[in-house]
């Protein structure tokens, strides 16, 4: 059995603590921490293997860690395993991954570019739809939420191993590439995402919360619709606009 620590002094405790915290720590370790049970099985149903488990003392017969037997693991007294536990119920075990090494497609087909969304939750939502929806690729600028903090792993649910998640990326230089329909949303476009034929390679491209695209994006996609709202409402917030967006492509190709 592994060593207990219970000082929040402990040095090794810090690094996990700023790997935690800091986006840059997580950049420059090309780390971050799992938790939740929903993600963790998302990650092992991947088959790869995280670096290290870290376990709450009073959790110490969680089935999982039988499954990880040849993982190291870190045990951490109970006060500090919730301090560094970015869920508000922790399991109890936490998982110490490498952040996979995204490969755009090299044919994509349906991807989404993603221009300064700043909201974590947000991220994480929008994420969460590509997947499901089948995005093979989100492509996010400088200027996005780091999408492997706590607060958009959360929100994604495993979207981030179902999907690629390509960061600091050029939306300019992949939307002028993109072989197929580039697709922008604008509240005053004539025409309706309903009317737009989406059966052929599609790559939609979502803006700021509150500043939507920049004029450059905007002048690179070929195709600017409006989603349809009848209700007295003046916009959709940017997750729940790409939702509907990436499931009326389901619709067309998969429903049809």
């Amino acid at each position: 059995m592994s060593e207990l620590i219970v000082s929040p002094h402990n040095t090794y405790f810090k690094a996990l603590k700023k790997l935690a915290e800091s986006a840059s720590t997580r950049r420059e370790q090309g780390q971050t921490l799992l938790d939740g049970e929903h993600l963790l099985l998302a990650y092992l149903a991947t088959g790869q293997v995280p670096r290290q488990i870290i376990v709450d003392e009073s959790a110490q017969d969680h089935p999982l860690l039988a499954q990880l037997s040849q993982v190291p693991v870190l045990r951490l007294a109970h006060g500090l395993f919730n301090t560094l536990s970015p869920v508000k119920t922790p399991t109890g075990l936490m998982l110490l991954i490498d952040i996979p090494q995204a490969a755009a497609p090299a044919a994509p087909q349906f991807i989404v570019l993603l221009e300064a969304i700043q909201d974590p939750g947000n991220l994480g939502a929008m994420l969460r739809s590509a997947a499901a929806a089948g995005v093979e690729a989100v492509y996010l600028s400088t200027g996005c939420a780091d999408a492997w903090s706590p607060k958009v792993l959360r929100g994604g649910m495993g979207a981030h191993f179902a999907t690629q998640v390509i960061e600091h990326a050029d939306l300019i230089a992949i939307a002028h590439a993109f072989p197929g329909k580039v697709c922008s949303a604008a509240l005053n476009a004539p025409q309706s995402l309903f009317a737009a034929d989406l059966t052929e390679s599609v790559a939609f491209a979502v803006g700021n919360e509150g500043a939507g695209l920049s004029a450059e994006l905007r002048a690179a996609a070929s195709y600017e619709f409006s989603i349809p709202m009848p209700g007295n409402v003046e916009s959709l917030n940017a997750a729940a606009a790409l939702a509907v967006c990436v499931f009326e492509r389901v619709r067309q190709t998969v429903l049809v």
